[in-house]
């Protein structure tokens, strides 16, 4: 059973309006409201979280709402202008997975079967989404579930910002959410109601049979596909800008050879298409179109950009067996859904041998399998920074980013593993510039055999003005079982100003 991730974006006309353009929108401090016409009547139809605090809600009439608000901003809905801008934020999405669709008219549906892992599991997917809206001023909530019905009723239900359905335990998890969390008509919600079913788990332990022949099938079939007996395909958004190709079978496929074959083919065509446009790819999105009309998906990256055959068909068919083809796959769609400019390369000819050439082996094809296995974002390298302070003389890059020539002064040693923060230690140790004696780390006392320093670190200043006076004097001490550490006295053991006198243990020497 696959996993869906159903993205809610509760203020999403209001809020699109103020990043879109917020110069011709009110200020963030004023309550806004859209009105829309049903027949003769003006009514509220989405309203940002000021108005709602005062008050307000969807239905309200707009001549009531500015009765009770002074100085509220009003504005006429663009339910065009909105579905147009989702179905765009849904292309946007893509980079999250490959099967991303609008979900009217205020929220995004996507299938993360098999990719979740490249961004460090369902929990840190949905955190990354939201926290990416929330930087770009929309206010999202996210849900993710088995079932496209049952990801859209707890993302809008649950009351969480981010709320997770155990697989298999759909019906439960629904059980006490209002019954609007179907999607379901005003007019049957309202019928309902009136035979006193108030949650799903109300509707769910009622006969099929009575609510059927009453109400028609929409009730019996928005149950069984939010707990996964009746399944609900997704269309996933193709942006018109995509290097695709698409295959397309006279009888359905399922054998995993037979995929990998094909997948080696749609990738020589691909290749083909990215020659013509000068372009490498950065990834890959191969689908699998069901004859149940379910789609299973394979993603895979590359660190810099390829269009090497033999390369991209060896990492799409290492995620093959990922793939459920179910009673078999009528179409199958490869995209190249990131790419970079990329110009001709020459090959080696094999009569260059001996020549004193010494080729610097490519690991790029290893980083591509590890990344694609266990997540991009776990495979990183140090680089140095230009930094004083030691904690600061470092960052993580990408394992194929170009070397900027930048290296750390050699001048004084620096110890082979650096503490993730300093440790504080107990020690005896003359003031102001003798190291200690001994020093007391993790329950452990350790007498001081030889110790070279003082190294003094200062703050830095331009970047926070409490440091304009800090001071840290390392040393490096050797203690009698011939371990060495790389410890420092926090400020310069006379000025309180400087720091609080204290000892820490950053480092160890290999």
């Amino acid at each position: 059973m696959g996993r869906v991730v159903s993205l809610f974006l509760p203020r999403w006309p209001t809020d699109r309006l103020r990043r879109k353009s917020p110069g011709s929108v009110p200020a963030a401090d004023t309550p806004l409201v859209l009105v829309g016409r049903s027949g003769n009547r003006r009514s509220v139809v989405a309203l940002d979280a000021l108005a709602q605090q005062a008050g307000l809600h969807v239905g309200m009439p707009a001549a009531k709402a500015q009765a009770l608000v002074p100085g509220l901003a009003v504005l006429e809905a663009d339910p065009a202008g909105d579905a147009d801008a989702l179905d765009r934020l849904s292309v946007w999405a893509l980079r999250f997975s490959p099967v991303v669709a609008a979900d009217p008219p205020d929220g995004l549906v996507i299938e993360v079967t098999g990719t979740d892992h490249l961004h460090g599991g369902e929990e840190e997917l949905l955190r990354g989404l939201v926290d990416r809206f929330a930087s770009s001023g929309l206010e999202a909530w996210a849900a993710v579930a088995d079932t496209w019905g049952a990801a859209h009723a707890a993302a809008r239900y649950a009351g969480a910002t981010l709320a997770i359905v155990a697989s298999g335990e759909a019906e439960p998890a629904l059980a006490h959410l209002p019954l609007a969390a179907l999607r379901l008509d005003d007019a049957l919600l309202m019928d309902l109601r009136v035979l006193g079913l108030a949650t799903v788990g109300d509707a769910a332990d009622q006969p099929r049979a009575p609510l059927t022949l009453r109400f028609g099938p929409q009730l019996a079939r928005r149950l069984d596909q939010a707990f996964g007996v009746l399944p609900e395909p997704i269309d996933p958004v193709r942006s018109p800008d995509l290097v695709e190709v698409r295959r397309v079978f006279a009888e359905p496929i399922g054998a995993p050879e037979t995929l990998r074959r094909y997948t080696g083919k749609l990738v020589d065509a691909l290749v083909v298409e990215l020659e013509r446009r000068h372009v490498g790819a950065r990834r890959l999105d191969l689908l699998f179109g069901r004859v149940d009309n379910r789609w299973e998906a394979v993603r895979i990256g590359t660190s810099r950009p390829d269009r090497d055959a033999k390369r991209l068909t060896r990492l799409l068919c290492d995620r093959i067996e990922t793939v459920d083809p179910g009673f078999g796959v009528e179409v199958m769609t490869l995209a190249a859904t990131m790419v970079d400019l990329l110009g001709a390369t020459q090959c080696a000819a094999s009569l260059i041998e001996g020549d004193g050439l010494d080729p610097a082996a490519d690991i790029a094809d290893l980083i591509d399998v590890l990344a694609n296995r266990v997540g991009d974002r776990r495979l990183y390298r140090f680089a140095p920074v230009a930094s004083d302070v030691p904690e600061r003389s470092v960052k993580r890059v990408e394992p194929l980013s170009l070397d900027d020539g930048a290296s750390w002064d050699d001048h004084w040693p620096r110890p082979a593993r650096l503490l993730p923060r300093p440790e504080v230690i107990d020690t005896v140790a003359l003031l102001p510039d003798h190291p200690p004696v001994s020093f007391t780390w993790r329950g452990s006392r350790r007498r001081v055999r030889r110790a070279d320093g003082p190294e003094r670190v200062f703050g830095e200043w331009w970047k926070r003005e409490a440091e304009l006076a800090t001071v840290r004097d390392y040393f490096r001490v050797e203690d009698e079982g011939g371990e060495r550490y790389w410890i420092y006295r926090s400020g310069d053991g006379e000025h309180a100003e400087t720091g609080s006198h204290r000892w820490y243990l950053h480092g160890i020497f290999g």
